[in-house]
């Protein structure tokens, strides 16, 4: 064999050799746009793909944004699933879904899932109000939203402006309804703005109270018992005039990349272990309802425990700019 026979018959050799490793670089995945917090994307996404070997490629932002991402790209989609997004949400971008009946999904109330499997819920947040102990010793707290309507906690209550968080609109709105509605509810939401510290991002609001800056906040249930957990001297209130359970869910992305994948996503992240999973390190609230919440950290009330109010969800969401609106207003009239 001649040199060039021999150069060409090596490269022949060199470019067989590659193609397995190729091969086996084609690793499977699956893109998430999710809304949710580094914290569980990280413990989700890591056992994810120890478990199942799909990689996860996450796509992270704000809930309206990965909204507008998906409606922008919806003639070519390029995510798999839309994850930790709320019920509003979901159900009015349903559109952008496709049908998929988990394997997990009959140990969700049917309440917290589509009825045509276009979604199906994950977590429920509970509004809540935290009380640092050490600043605030735990027998004078406020036990219920009204109490907050006292001129004493001027200044003393931490909350996130509903301009930038979905939870403290839900917030907003649910106790125009608790205090009357229409002129009568908003007047009182306008004597608790006058309470109120209003700071940009929900993780203020929970660090602060952790921190010991504010003796009060308005917040998420699972941010309690996270400080708690961590040493702070935090106390969970869950207001005896009513509180809302707000939910949090995941979506396969009709037309995406990597379809089975994405099934599989579904099916691991509704699954009751991993549910636990995510509860104890975390202390999101599940909506399946086959967990002993007794038995697990964080010490949860069960939903029957607690005093749940009607909430429009549809309605508020519908006439969410104009209420925005009548917030800010609402907001720059109480400083």
């Amino acid at each position: 064999m001649g040199p060039t026979r021999r150069c060409v018959a090596a490269l022949g050799l060199a470019f067989a050799a590659m193609l397995p490793v190729a091969a086996g670089a084609q690793q499977k995945k699956v893109v998430v746009y999710t809304s949710n917090e580094s914290t569980l994307n990280d413990l989700v996404f890591g056992a994810f793909t120890k478990q199942t070997g799909i990689a996860v490629e996450p796509v992270v932002a704000g809930s309206g944004v990965v909204i507008r991402r998906l409606q922008a790209e919806k003639e070519r989609p390029l995510g798999d699933i839309v994850w930790g997004i709320s019920r509003s949400l979901l159900q009015t971008n349903k559109a952008l879904f496709a049908p998929y009946a988990s394997k997990n999904k009959d140990a969700t109330p049917v309440e917290y899932r589509d009825p045509t499997d276009l979604w199906v819920g994950n977590n429920l947040h509970l509004l809540v109000i935290l009380q640092n102990t050490k600043i605030l010793p735990a027998d004078q707290g406020p036990n219920g939203w009204n109490d907050l309507l006292d001129p004493k906690w001027k200044g003393k209550i931490a909350f996130t402006d509903p301009a930038n968080s979905g939870s403290a609109y839900t917030t907003v709105t649910m106790l125009v309804d608790l205090w009357g509605g229409g002129d009568a509810g908003w007047k009182k939401v306008g004597q608790l703005f006058k309470n109120l510290k209003v700071l940009n991002r929900s993780s203020l609001v929970f660090q602060g109270v952790g921190n010991g800056e504010y003796p009060l906040g308005i917040s998420l249930e699972y941010a309690g018992p996270m400080w708690a957990a961590g040493g702070a001297p935090v106390k969970t209130i869950y207001p005896a005039d009513g509180t809302l359970a707000t939910m949090e869910g995941v979506a396969i992305i009709k037309n995406g990349p990597d379809p089975e994948e994405a099934k599989a996503f579904v099916d691991f992240v509704n699954r009751k272990d991993v549910r636990e999973m995510i509860l104890k390190a975390t202390f999101r609230r599940p909506t399946r309802s086959d967990l002993d919440l007794s038995s697990l950290p964080g010490g949860l009330p069960p939903m029957s425990n607690l005093k749940i109010v009607k909430y429009d969800e549809d309605a508020w969401t519908d006439k969410r700019k104009e209420t925005l609106e009548k917030i800010k207003d609402l907001l720059q009239e109480s400083r």
